[in-house]
């Protein structure tokens, strides 16, 4: 059966206009982007096939173009609404944090790091310098390494720190193909780093990790050495 077919209720643009984003699915949201199906599935139906077939909304978006033009059901047009889907919420968190929002909530941190390491297909390392009333003043990726590794200089990053006049930082990194649970040697960073930045009488607020499917806040979780 056709969307247009169902009960208004069970359509997803009509829960979302009556109940809310939030209230809907990974693939009832999807399936309003693409907004249609094949012939042989709706737009929800297709919806859900990509995310069972790539294993999560994440991986979709993050996936490689040949990969997903690859599916059935999915040509150049509907690709490129997928990927301004994606460009559109980069850009709303941009535009916020740029009209002086401050990244003061742990969820506002993760959400704007996710959308800028989700697609990074290496491991790569960013940092996010802020002022006083945690407003960002400069946020760039200064190390990518392999696929489950990323060299980091300590130095580097205060050098980075400084010239951009940062009283606080945040790092983030991602596991390209991993979940987001933090190594031994993620922990060892983040605690040597915290110790270098006290010694310049710079806060290091939060250390954020971009899983495969999921992203962790060492400060929300209380890890050392915020913990």
């Amino acid at each position: 059966m056709a969307i247009k077919d169902w009960h208004e209720d069970d359509r997803p643009r009509e829960r979302l206009l009556k109940f809310g984003a939030a209230h809907l699915s990974d693939a009832e949201i999807l399936a309003i982007f693409l907004r249609t199906g094949t012939q042989s599935q709706s737009a929800i139906e297709l919806a859900r096939h990509l995310i069972d077939q790539f294993g999560s909304l994440a991986e979709l978006l993050a996936a490689p173009q040949k990969t997903v033009l690859a599916c059935h059901g999915i040509g150049p047009a509907k690709y490129a609404q997928i990927l301004a889907s994606l460009e559109m919420g980069t850009r709303y968190l941009d535009s916020k944090l740029k009209t002086g929002q401050a990244l003061g909530r742990s969820q506002v941190v993760k959400d704007y790091i996710s959308t800028q390491l989700r697609g990074e297909h290496r491991e790569v390392f960013a940092v996010l310098c802020l002022d006083n009333a945690l407003n960002l003043l400069n946020f760039e990726i200064l190390f990518t390494g392999g696929i489950s590794s990323c060299s980091v200089c300590i130095k580097h990053v205060l050098r980075h720190a400084l010239s951009h006049a940062a009283s606080q930082l945040i790092i983030a990194h991602n596991h390209p193909h991993t979940d987001a649970k933090p190594s031994a040697a993620d922990n060892l960073l983040t605690y040597e780093l915290k110790k270098a930045c006290d010694l310049l009488d710079i806060s290091l607020v939060d250390h954020i990790i971009v899983g495969r499917n999921d992203t962790l806040s060492y400060a929300e979780s209380n890890l050392i050495p915020f913990g």
